[in-house]
């Protein structure tokens, strides 16, 4: 096997586990589920059928991704973050005909206990802190915090909060990468 599994782990047939992967106690995969390579779930962590991950995903304990998740490549999830895939749940009201999509772009961190609702894109690079409620489409690099969450700032690709000048240029002070703010976005400076 080119992935680890622990064997408290429930891993059902037929979903696809990249290399160097590692699930840990009580996980449970369904079948229908891609994982990409070098990712990590902690203790307690169900995948729903349809969810796809992509590659050195850190998947803390107690998650659910559920139905409509799709997760790119780099992503932090938290203890215990949510993920929801219906807007407006009912237990007699079948709506698995109703699941939105939930994009998780590259890079992106979300804290411990944020609370992610269906339907919106996570930017890439952006940082969900811990207990935030996400409710509406997140912006690549934005820092985000509170219920409902609000966006306070903006993060680099290292995970350090970038201070805007006057020319609106900043430095991510333990990469040195460069990051331009304009018209209420934010970009990295790719060096030529």
């Amino acid at each position: 096997m080119e992935y680890y599994v622990h064997e408290s782990a429930i891993i059902d047939e037929g979903c696809r586990i990249g290399k160097r992967t590692r699930i840990w106690h009580f996980c449970h995969i369904m079948s229908e589920v891609v994982i990409g390579e070098d990712c990590s779930f902690g203790q307690n962590v169900m995948i729903a059928n349809g969810v796809t991950i992509g590659n050195n995903v850190k998947v803390q304990n107690n998650v659910s991704l559920y139905t409509g998740v799709v997760c790119g490549n780099d992503v932090f999830l938290g203890p215990s973050c949510v993920f929801t895939n219906v807007i407006n749940p009912r237990s007699a009201v079948n709506r698995k005909n109703e699941y939105r999509q939930t994009i998780i772009e590259d890079g992106v961190t979300v804290g411990a206990n944020a609370t992610i609702v269906c339907g919106y894109t996570l930017g890439k690079y952006c940082f969900i802190g811990a207990g935030a409620v996400i409710t509406k489409n997140v912006k690549p690099y934005a820092l985000m915090v509170g219920n409902p969450a609000r966006q306070t700032g903006w993060m680099s690709e290292a995970g350090e909060k970038l201070i805007f000048g006057q020319s609106d240029i900043a430095v991510c002070h333990i990469s040195g990468q460069k990051y331009q703010l304009a018209a209420g976005n934010v970009r990295k400076i790719i060096a030529t």
